[in-house]
């Protein structure tokens, strides 16, 4: 595939970090890269400034002007959970991550992407972020829960290490994952602590863990392409021919956008 020919614009989620010399917006340098060279896009990073405009209406009328300007969306993963009261859940156990001005930004975020058929691909926390934007609730220490696995990453200094592959994930035949990958299982680096627990609505089931942990879900009734992970595809992402194929789709369906976005003002000329 040529990635040269058209470069559809390409939000990524940042988180909000401090780091001892103030708060900074960040994105994981991979999830760029993925962005630019597995999708052929140019990345545009979306800041965590939900917050930031007071009220609700006032942060939608904001993300609907940069939504109405982007091609896709990208949900990157983070080590912050969302916080629980979004899906009604128990309050987190002290020192637990969080990112309210991230919370803040995706969730209206990723409705308004959807409805306004913006292809959206989620990554780790951005799946369970869509899992809580369309209704559903999370587990917050999937290891504690009766009958699951320990998801979590082995911390190690080796960044390859940590996102190795990790288990195979059981994909649901006949979805949409089957149908791009053509596959029934793979071997995924799904690395977290926080999973999905009630599933959305509007969200159908694309594949599992052997213990039952939602790995992959999609949003059937979306306008465009609308594909969560629980696991890393963006970790060597051109090594990986699984990761390709799942960027593959995703970059057709940006360029697809891009295309008719562009094409509109030429129409609206032309009447």
């Amino acid at each position: 595939m040529d990635r040269s020919s058209l470069r559809p614009l390409v939000g990524i989620s940042s988180c909000l970090k401090e780091n001892g010399r103030g708060w900074h917006h960040t994105v994981g340098d991979k999830y760029v890269r993925a962005a630019i060279h597995a999708v052929g896009a140019l990345p545009i990073l979306i800041p965590a400034i939900g917050a930031e405009f007071g009220e609700e209406t006032a942060t939608i009328e904001a993300l609907d002007r940069l939504i109405d300007s982007l091609d896709g969306v990208l949900l990157t993963g983070s080590p912050s959970n969302v916080e629980p009261h979004h899906y009604e859940g128990e309050d987190s156990r002290p020192g637990t991550a969080h990112d309210p001005a991230r919370d803040a930004t995706t969730l209206p975020l990723i409705r308004h992407s959807i409805d306004r058929g913006v292809p959206l691909f989620a990554i780790c926390r951005g799946l369970q972020e869509v899992n809580v934007a369309l209704g559903g609730s999370l587990h917050q220490l999937v290891h504690e829960v009766e009958g699951r696995r320990d998801h979590r990453s082995p911390k190690s200094p080796d960044t390859d290490v940590n996102y190795a592959p990790a288990h195979d994930v059981d994909i649901i035949e006949g979805g949409l994952l089957h149908r791009l990958l053509g596959e029934r299982r793979v071997k995924v680096n799904s690395l977290h602590a926080q999973g999905v627990d009630r599933l959305a609505p509007r969200a159908r089931l694309e594949a599992t863990a052997d213990d039952g942990q939602v790995e992959a879900f999609s949003v059937p009734d979306a306008p465009a392409f609308a594909l969560a992970l629980q696991w890393h595809p963006e970790h060597r992402a051109l090594e990986n021919p699984v990761s390709m194929k799942l960027f593959d789709a995703f970059a057709a369906a940006c360029r697809s956008r891009a295309s008719s976005r562009l094409a509109a003002p030429l129409r609206a000329a032309a009447e």
